[in-house]
């Protein structure tokens, strides 16, 4: 049976185009308006909101709660402080990605973790003799992502705490005469803030956030919006850039961390006093030097791309909506190079770009890449070059102002 979020009786009034998708078992808007880039348009130039409900959260907490999360998570824990989120990751045995998430601390011995699958089973499995206690409260907490260069102004006159919220902090208010959690996170890769709502108080909390942005013009935004703009920040997506090698069927499937660009979130990995999930394989990896894969940005050129159309009689696409398929990419040999995992048209970047997975060898910045492009039902290529992410990062996303 599918399920619906606490806020879904007011958005399904919003929904004008009745699209919804299924997310974790809930209902999810595909798009609320007749073209979703209106909605992107309004996170990039204003305000938007997302119902996040459908993230599984999980409760871990107890006396070992810091040692167990240290052996779990690929990412060092022990440097998050009370207040403070992470995004991090976790592994198997053999070095590969199972999932990424946002833990949020809330003091030495509470945490919450987010993630897109249920990991219930998974978390209970490694506690071993810890006394370490690990609940699904799932149900127990809507979600609202509030997102753009006003989100701030939205958040703040109902919380004025938010305006002390560092990037990755979150703090306890009230909203509505409810008990919330703000903190300054999401998915869009700009200035924006997550509510976590106890669902019973999810629709008034949600109508205090609604009249709050009338005067910003604030709107709802569905999954094709935030698609794009999680693909200009640079953001992975479980099911698209990578499959969780919980449910991959072969080593194609299977990647590690280094492998999907989250190396960075491996600092302090020498460190034998944690010995986490599928380090030991990790650091054979680098030792030897077998990554298969890197993962990088791509910026097409976008002259050439308009030529290769109009030289064919035709006006070249530009669609916002993400490729729905793996985009095949060569060398300047005409060898395989690799493949973009998402490849959009960017409304900022005024180009195609792409988050994609190419041979180690390829991965400096300025590399030339040919992207497959079809043109009046023939196989050619467009031009592209190596380039950093995010591709989209204004300075208001992690500013104090």
């Amino acid at each position: 049976m599918v399920k619906t979020t606490p806020f879904h009786p007011r958005l399904a009034d919003l929904n004008t185009t009745q699209l919804w998708t299924h997310w974790a078992g809930h209902l999810s808007a595909t798009q609320y308006d007749i073209a979703a880039k209106h909605e992107y348009f309004g996170v990039r130039n204003a305000v938007g909101f997302f119902d996040a409900s459908p993230l599984f959260k999980f409760e871990i907490t107890g006396r070992d709660a810091e040692e167990f999360l240290s052996g779990v998570l690929a990412r060092d824990i022990r440097t998050c402080r009370p207040g403070r989120a992470q995004y991090t990751i976790w592994c198997d045995d053999a070095g590969y990605v199972l999932e990424d998430g946002v833990i949020f601390r809330h003091s030495a011995n509470e945490f919450l973790l987010t993630a897109a699958e249920p990991n219930l089973s998974f978390l209970q499995n490694q506690i071993g003799s810890m006394q370490v206690s690990i609940e699904d409260v799932s149900d127990q907490f809507a979600m609202l992502a509030v997102q753009g260069p006003r989100s701030r102004a939205v958040i703040a006159e109902l919380a004025p705490e938010v305006n002390e919220l560092g990037y990755f902090g979150h703090t306890q208010a009230k909203i509505a005469n409810s008990e919330v959690t703000v903190s300054r996170t999401g998915f869009t890769g700009d200035l924006g803030f997550e509510v976590r709502i106890p669902s019973d108080d999810a629709l008034a909390v949600l109508d205090a956030v609604m009249d709050a942005g009338e005067p910003h013009r604030m709107r709802p935004f569905g999954d094709q919006a935030l698609n794009l703009l999680r693909i200009e920040a640079g953001l992975p997506l479980i099911g698209v850039e990578f499959t969780s090698s919980r449910y991959s069927y072969n080593e194609h499937e299977r990647f590690t961390p280094d492998e999907l660009g989250f190396g960075w979130l491996l600092k302090g990995i020498d460190d034998d006093t944690r010995p986490f999930v599928g380090r030991r394989a990790i650091l054979a990896e680098r030792a030897t030097g077998s990554s298969r894969w890197a993962t990088v940005g791509l910026a097409v050129d976008g002259h050439a791309f308009e030529a290769l159309f109009y030289d064919a009689g035709l006006v070249p696409p530009k669609d916002e909506p993400p490729a729905a398929w793996e985009t095949m990419l060569y060398d300047d040999h005409g060898e395989r190079a690799g493949y973009a995992t998402s490849y959009a048209y960017s409304p900022m970047m005024q180009t195609q770009v792409g988050l994609a997975r190419v041979r180690p060898e390829l991965a400096e910045v300025g590399t030339n890449i040919h992207v497959e492009q079809t043109v009046n039902h023939v196989y050619t290529t467009v031009p592209a070059t190596v380039t950093k992410m995010p591709f989209f990062t204004p300075e208001r996303k992690t500013s104090m102002t």
